[in-house]
């Protein structure tokens, strides 16, 4: 069965009578547990038994497994390898002071972080990626950037020059990408930057990733889960819960099996998991519902131009219309004008006869 296939690697998982035992025991988590629609039961009971893998995609299990603070050396080889150079990291930066943010975020994870270099990342991990996600990450990554020259600028005073400034690197994983990336299933790294027409060199400083963590699922299935290399091995744990998927990860990057050991620690604690577990449904299904509010005003607006479009095309056809209407009277009050003094010079020229 499936649910051995992990249990053989992490034996502290339980079956699925002993989870629901304690669940079916405390009157307050049973309450919570019918409070769930089927799907999001099945979800909870799946990654807590080992049916399926856990993927790191909850809020609660990326800040204890992708925490720059206390686990600093994972963020430094997943940025190095994303980013393909070396990074360490130097400091954890707040992300909410001037930063812009939405009042409602589909955001599972959103770091920014000094390396040593002086540069600055963000990796941010999106559980459905937002509309318009270059003006979105253009905005995020000019507000880093200008935090960055007022740090800079502060601590260096009248010594400031603007070489102090180092790169801004805009890092999005996406769980589910929106549909611009599915012109491209094959490709799983969007590497951006600003470039010149002519070939002339001027570092502008800010740089971006996108990586839509869905097509990568996509290309593994079709590639019979082969992870080539620590990046993809990275992705994996990230974004896949096949048991198969897992096992192949940690057979051939044994490290990779002490993070999921700490997530199924995480995982004991049935009490605090489904608390957190409903909390972010509440979250996830109100910012859903959100999104899809902006997303039906969005075609709503679409529609509305094409309908002042159509106004337009129409007053245009309309006032073509009366013009051309206007012009053939006027030709006709010619010919009516023409025509009577034709007759009238008829009748002078019968007169003079």
């Amino acid at each position: 069965m499936a649910n051995n296939k992990l249990q053989q690697y992490f034996p502290m998982l339980k079956n699925r009578e002993f989870i629901m035992g304690q669940i079916e025991a405390d009157r307050y988590l049973k309450a919570m547990f019918e409070q769930w629609d089927e799907k999001r039961q099945r979800e909870f009971l799946d990654f807590t038994t080992g049916v399926r893998g856990v993927k790191p995609m909850y809020d609660f299990i990326s800040k204890e497994i992708l925490n720059p603070e206390t686990v600093p050396e994972r963020i430094d080889e997943l940025l190095s390898l994303l980013l393909r150079q070396e990074i360490h990291i130097v400091e954890v930066l707040p992300n909410d002071g001037t930063r812009i943010a939405d009042e409602s975020s589909l955001v599972i994870k959103d770091i920014v972080v000094q390396l040593k270099d002086g540069s600055i990342a963000n990796l941010e991990i999106q559980k459905i990626g937002y509309k318009f996600p270059g003006e979105r990450s253009a905005c995020y990554s000019a507000d880093l950037l200008l935090r960055q020259y007022k740090r800079v600028r502060s601590k260096r005073k009248k010594k400031f020059v603007y070489r102090d400034i180092k790169q801004v690197y805009t890092i999005v994983l996406f769980e589910k990408s929106p549909s611009v990336f599915y012109q491209y299933p094959d490709t799983y790294l969007h590497y951006f930057e600003q470039q010149s027409n002519t070939g002339i060199e001027i570092d502008l400083l800010q740089k971006y990733l996108f990586v839509p963590l869905d097509i990568f699922r996509e290309i593994q299935h079709n590639k019979n889960m082969r992870i080539e290399g620590r990046l993809e091995a990275w992705l994996a744990f990230l974004c896949m819960d096949e048991p198969e998927a897992i096992i192949a990860l940690i057979e051939n990057y044994p490290d990779f099996k002490a993070m999921y050991e700490q997530v199924y620690e995480i995982c004991r604690n049935i009490e605090e998991v489904m608390g957190m577990f409903s909390k972010e449904l509440r979250e996830l299904d109100r910012n859903t519902v959100q999104l899809m509010i902006d997303e039906m005003q969005e075609e709503l607006n679409q529609e509305k131009r094409k309908v002042e479009q159509k106004e337009q095309q129409l007053s245009l056809e309309r006032e073509k219309a009366e013009q051309e209407r206007e012009k053939a009277e006027q030709e006709l009050e010619d010919i009516r004008q023409a025509y009577e003094k034709a007759l009238a010079r008829i009748a002078e020229l019968e007169g003079k006869s």
